[in-house]
């Protein structure tokens, strides 16, 4: 519990987040460059261009990389976006998360070699390191911009949509070009390891994941509405109802959260009525008017 409280303040979620860009730029230096893979979203956009400036200009790459700088210049109008539709603290956490990325991914050595010899290995081991940090950026109500500036735009309007979901749209766009420039192993590479990706980002940023939850009360109802509605800002249902075996009236809530919000309510539970009884279920589908939290 500790921890979690710790999660709601401020300066502790940001700093998550920045080290969530940290492990997601090493994913990227460290498995996915110097295999001659590439990122999707708007960091393989940038990886690509990088790529062909090399070419054009008959330059050696070394062992830094420039694409986190045109990455930190491509990000400019989507912080724009980020800061007119998403409000100003997620533009602040992000702006703050797009310059760290940025400077991970040009400070960051890129290895002579790649580390792992199996591609395929590699793919899962980058896909796993970086959709876990960008999974943690999101949860902490940060993103390092690109694509996810994006995503979370649409995901917002759209409850069906995750933003895993939209990166895989987007990563098209990239990979079509990657079939197109480079050999197709490349290509297909690079897409086994954004789906990696993806489907890791969707577990870790557990916004994504909607849980019913129905809470069984015989006292402290009224202070467990009141700590949906005022403290997690979220809609309450509430019926009378009978237990079968006792014939001793109760009190039947039913909200549906995000899986972050979780724990919260377990510990406002356990404090008002510790002998409630509640059931959880996670992963089901919502629609009308419930808002899909960034935070």
């Amino acid at each position: 519990m500790p921890l979690r409280k710790s999660m709601h303040r401020p300066g502790v979620r940001l700093a998550m987040a920045i080290a969530g860009t940290a492990l997601s730029a090493c994913a990227t230096n460290f498995f996915i460059v110097p295999m001659h893979l590439y990122s999707g979203g708007i960091m393989g956009i940038c990886q690509l261009l990088r790529t062909l400036l090399l070419a054009l200009f008959h330059l050696e790459a070394g062992r830094y990389d420039f694409a986190g700088a045109l990455y930190l210049m491509m990000n400019v109008p989507l912080l724009l976006l980020g800061y007119k539709s998403l409000g100003k603290m997620f533009f602040r956490n992000t702006l703050v998360c797009t310059m760290s990325g940025s400077l991970f991914l040009s400070i960051l050595p890129i290895p002579t070699a790649p580390l792992v010899a199996d591609r395929l290995t590699g793919c899962l081991l980058g896909g796993i390191l970086s959709g876990t940090g960008i999974g943690l950026m999101l949860t902490c109500g940060c993103c390092s911009g690109g694509s996810e500036v994006l995503g979370m735009f649409f995901s917002k309007r759209n409850p069906a949509l995750t933003v895993g979901r939209f990166n895989r749209t987007f990563n098209m766009l990239v990979y079509g070009l990657c079939l197109i420039l480079f050999d197709p192993e490349v290509a297909i590479y690079s897409v086994i390891y954004s789906t990696f990706q993806s489907m890791v980002v969707d577990r870790a940023h557990q916004q994504n994941i909607n849980v019913q939850v129905l809470i069984f009360t015989r006292q402290g109802a009224e202070g467990l509405e009141e700590f949906i509605i005022e403290k997690l800002h979220r809609g309450v249902t509430s019926w009378d109802g009978e237990g079968s075996f006792t014939h001793q009236g109760i009190q039947v809530l039913c909200t549906v959260l995000s899986k972050y919000e979780i724990g919260d309510l377990r510990q406002a539970i356990h404090e008002i009525d510790p002998k409630a009884f509640f059931i959880v279920q996670e992963g089901v589908h919502v629609g009308g008017n419930f808002a899909k939290k960034l935070a």
